[in-house]
C-alpha cells in the first residue's frame, strides 16, 4: 500500500515538473527578431532607397516622434535588416504604429517583411516581399488594411475587406500568423479580422472544378415563366398611335402660312396608348430549375499546410506613395512572442490615451472660442443696429 502511495505522489511531482519545464521552455524560446522606436542611431540601422531619385520623386524621411514622411506627392522607400529567421512551427507577429497627423487623403501606410536578397539601396515596388500589411487610404473609396501574402512567387490579396483607421491619432496595427494557417488582425488591441489562410486567399487552387465534359442539355428548360399560349392580342391594339395631335393647341393669330409654312399642331403622348402588347406570363410546366454545372475533383489541387511559413525573413521596410505627407511610423516589432507584443502594445496605448486627452482638450477649447466669437459677432451686430436706430431718430427730429 505504502509503495503505491509514494509511487503515486512521485508521478504527480514528475508531471508538475514536466509542466513547469514546458512553460519555461516556451518562455525561453520566445524571440524578438526586430524592434525599432527610431531612437538614437536609427540612421545606422536603416537604408534609404534611391530608386526614385532619378525621377525626382524620392521623398525625404525625418524623425519626429517616429519615422515621418515630409514631402507631398513623393515615393518613400526605406528598409532595415535583421538576423534571418524562419517562422516554421511558430507564430509570426508583425506590429507597428501609424499616425496620419496630416489627415491623410491619399497614400499608403503599410509595412513589408522581406526575404534575403533584397537590394536595399534600390528597394522599391518591384522588390520581392513575404508579407505586406497595413492601412491604405485614397479618398472615400479606398480605406482598408492591406494583408498580402506571397506564395510561390505570386502576391495574393485577401478576399475580404479589412477596415483601417482614418483619423489623426496614433493607431497600433498587429498581425499574428499561426502555424495552423490561421491569422488575426488587431487594431489598437481589438480584433478586426481573423480566419484561415486557405479560405481567405486564393493561394491554393480550388479543390473542385466544373466538369469540362459536362454541358447543359439542349432540351433543358430554365425559364420559370412563359407566355400564355391562350392569350390573344385584343383587336385594334396596334391601331392606337403612341402620340396624337394636341386637341388644345390652335394656330397662333400672327401665323403667316406664306412666311411660316403650313401650321401643324404639336404632338402629345396618347393617353390611350398601352405600349407593345405582350402575352401574360404563366408558370412553365416544363421548367426544370436552374442548371448547375457538376463539379469534379481538381487534378491540379494539392493541399499545403505550410502556407504560413517563410524560410527566409530578413528585412522590414516601408515602400509607399503619399499625396499628402506627414505620416509617422514607430513601435515596430517582429516577434513570435504574444507577451512581448502585448507589452509593446500597452506602451502605445498610453501614448494613444495622451493624444486623445489632448484632442479632447483642443476640441473643447475650439468650441469655447467659437462660442466667444459668436457672442462677439452678435454683440457687434446689436451695437450696429442701435447706432443705426439712433441715426434714424436724429434724422426724424431734423425733419420736424
Amino acid at each position: 500500500f505504502f509503495f503505491f502511495f509514494f509511487f503515486g505522489i512521485e508521478r504527480v511531482r514528475m508531471k508538475k515538473t514536466a509542466a513547469l519545464l514546458a512553460v519555461f521552455g516556451a518562455l525561453t524560446s520566445a524571440k524578438v527578431y526586430f524592434s525599432e522606436d527610431f531612437g538614437s542611431g536609427w540612421e545606422n540601422r536603416w537604408v534609404k532607397s534611391t530608386s526614385k531619385e532619378s525621377e525626382g520623386t524620392q521623398g525625404e524621411w525625418a524623425v519626429d516622434g517616429g519615422l515621418k514622411t515630409t514631402q507631398d506627392a513623393r515615393f518613400y522607400q526605406i528598409s532595415s535588416e535583421f538576423p534571418e529567421f524562419s517562422n516554421a512551427g511558430k507564430d509570426l507577429i508583425v506590429q507597428y504604429s501609424v499616425k496620419h497627423g496630416q489627415k491623410l487623403d491619399c497614400g499608403g501606410g503599410y509595412i513589408k517583411i522581406m526575404p534575403k536578397g533584397v537590394d536595399q539601396a534600390n528597394f522599391g515596388g518591384d522588390s520581392p516581399y513575404n508579407i505586406m500589411f497595413g492601412p491604405d487610404i485614397c479618398g472615400s473609396s479606398t480605406r482598408k488594411t492591406h494583408l498580402i501574402f506571397n506564395y510561390k512567387g505570386t502576391n495574393h490579396l485577401i478576399k475580404k475587406e479589412i477596415r483601417c483607421e482614418t483619423d489623426e491619432l496614433t493607431h497600433l496595427y498587429t498581425l499574428t500568423v499561426h502555424p495552423d494557417n490561421t491569422y488575426r488582425v488587431d487594431i489598437d488591441g481589438k480584433e478586426v479580422a481573423s480566419g484561415s489562410l486557405k479560405e481567405d486567399w486564393e493561394m491554393l487552387p480550388p479543390k473542385e472544378i466544373k466538369d469540362p465534359k459536362a454541358s447543359k442539355p439542349a432540351d433543358w428548360v430554365d425559364n420559370k415563366m412563359m407566355a400564355d399560349p391562350t392569350d390573344v392580342k385584343p383587336e385594334g391594339w396596334d391601331d392606337i398611335p403612341r402620340q396624337i395631335r394636341d386637341p388644345d393647341a390652335s394656330k397662333p393669330e400672327d401665323w403667316d402660312d406664306e412666311l411660316d409654312g403650313e401650321w401643324e399642331a404639336p404632338q402629345i403622348d396618347n393617353p390611350d396608348y398601352k405600349g407593345e402588347w405582350r402575352a401574360k406570363q404563366i408558370e412553365n410546366p416544363d421548367y426544370k430549375g436552374e442548371w448547375i454545372h457538376p463539379l469534379i475533383p481538381n487534378p491540379d489541387y494539392q493541399d499545403d499546410d505550410t502556407l504560413y511559413q517563410y524560410t527566409s525573413n530578413k528585412y522590414v521596410g516601408f515602400e509607399l506613395w503619399q499625396v499628402k505627407s506627414g505620416t509617422t511610423f514607430g513601435n515596430i516589432l517582429v516577434t513570435d512572442s504574444a507577451e512581448d507584443a502585448k507589452a509593446a502594445a500597452e506602451k502605445v496605448e498610453k501614448i494613444r490615451e495622451e493624444e486623445k486627452a489632448e484632442a479632447e482638450k483642443a476640441e473643447a477649447e475650439r468650441k469655447v472660442k467659437e462660442e466667444e466669437e459668436r457672442k462677439a459677432r452678435e454683440a457687434e451686430e446689436a451695437n450696429k443696429a442701435d447706432t443705426e436706430d439712433d441715426h434714424a431718430g436724429h434724422d426724424h427730429k431734423d425733419e420736424l
